[in-house]
């Protein structure tokens, strides 16, 4: 395999790597923005990532603000949920948490 990509807050810096076949992926190292589903219509709104809340798959991750699934962002209306892997994505979604 090759090494993880561990997505953090930033400019916007993708990976584009060869993988067997000849096919590509895309791997997300830097963003500064999230797509939110809104809880009250389901619609899909681009928001800045102000932080990462946690990260309840590493407490290191949590502590360097490495963003992968499941982590909790805080963004300008609340929090969010990331239900994508961005590392292996290449992009960042996410759900709004309820208050």
């Amino acid at each position: 395999g090759s090494d993880p990509v561990e997505t953090l807050t930033g400019k916007r810096v993708i990976q584009i790597r060869r993988t067997k076949g000849g096919n590509t992926k895309v791997k997300l190292a830097n963003d500064l923005s999230v797509n939110v589903r809104t809880i009250s219509d389901g619609k899909i709104i681009k928001k800045e990532i102000l932080s990462v809340k946690s990260t309840p798959s590493n407490k290191h991750y949590e502590r360097r603000g490495v963003i992968t699934k499941g982590s909790i962002l805080v963004i300008d209306s609340g929090q969010a949920k990331v239900t994508s892997r961005p590392g292996q994505d290449g992009i960042i979604n996410a759900i709004e948490i309820e208050k």
